[in-house]
């Protein structure tokens, strides 16, 4: 089967590319550093050609929420544009367990509005809300670090392997559109600070954190909002696996 992965240069969408090609899939990769650009749908015409399945898994850094809404928006209705003039006949978008119990963040307002575009849409869909993964605790760290001091939300997650969620993706892209599928989520509840101390930890550095809620993450994702209603699929993966890859992976550094 021809699939198209919108995205495909990020940590997620390698991995889904990876994960076709071992289905013995024939992939096409989408990706402003390949050419194609979904700003502006140059290149997408051509690249669709063929294709049965589109996975979105695309991704955006604004933190201000009118921008993160009209960046996703653009790249959602270009892309839906030329699915349909290509005849694509499944459209799966990576969204967010608890998007719609979130206000104020702009990154969960931008997936609102990819998933509301996608339902309205012309082409046959499936959207995929899962929890944060497991390398969500580093990632955010990354981001507040100044001085080997960062500040973290104190937050309850249940956290998913990166590779769970491309796993996942593939089997539902070449499958038939199902509408909003179930949440995906990890297998255990993590509280976002011990992932990040114990994230650390395995990659042999030392970071002081300091719990704080932020503009980015407040106290309105405190409790149970991020985590997975009931029926979710449970991946297999835990974060105490993940986390000895980590210490593998530093060990031969």
């Amino acid at each position: 089967m021809r699939v198209a992965v919108a995205g495909a240069t990020g940590n997620i969408g390698t991995l889904t590319v990876a994960t076709l090609e071992a289905g013995g899939h024939d992939v096409v990769r989408i990706s402003r550093s390949l050419g194609i650009d979904l700003s502006t749908g140059a290149g997408l015409d051509a690249a669709l050609t063929g294709v049965e399945a589109v996975i979105d898994v695309t991704n955006c850094t604004a933190s201000d929420p009118a921008e993160t809404v009209a960046y996703f928006g653009t790249m959602t209705r270009n892309l839906l544009a030329a699915e349909q003039r290509a005849g694509v006949r499944h459209h799966v978008l990576l969204s967010i367990v608890g998007v719609d119990r979130v206000e104020g963040n702009a990154h969960y307002a931008g997936k609102r509005e990819q998933e509301r575009l996608v339902a309205a849409g012309p082409v046959p869909w499936t959207v995929v809300p899962t929890t944060q993964f497991h390398d969500f605790a580093a990632m955010v760290t990354s981001w507040t670090e100044r001085d080997g001091v960062a500040t973290v939300a104190p937050l309850l997650v249940q956290p998913i392997a990166p590779e769970d969620v491309a796993a996942v993706l593939a089997e539902i892209a070449v499958g038939q559109p199902q509408g909003r599928y179930v949440d995906v989520a990890g297998p255990e509840p993590q509280d976002l600070v011990d992932m990040a101390r114990r994230t650390h930890q395995a990659r042999g550095r030392e970071v002081k954190l300091v719990p704080t809620w932020s503009t980015m993450f407040g106290p309105e994702m405190a409790g149970n909002a991020l985590l997975p209603g009931e029926g979710a699929r449970i991946a297999t993966t835990t974060f105490d696996e993940w986390l000895a890859r980590q210490r593998l992976q530093a060990a031969v550094r």
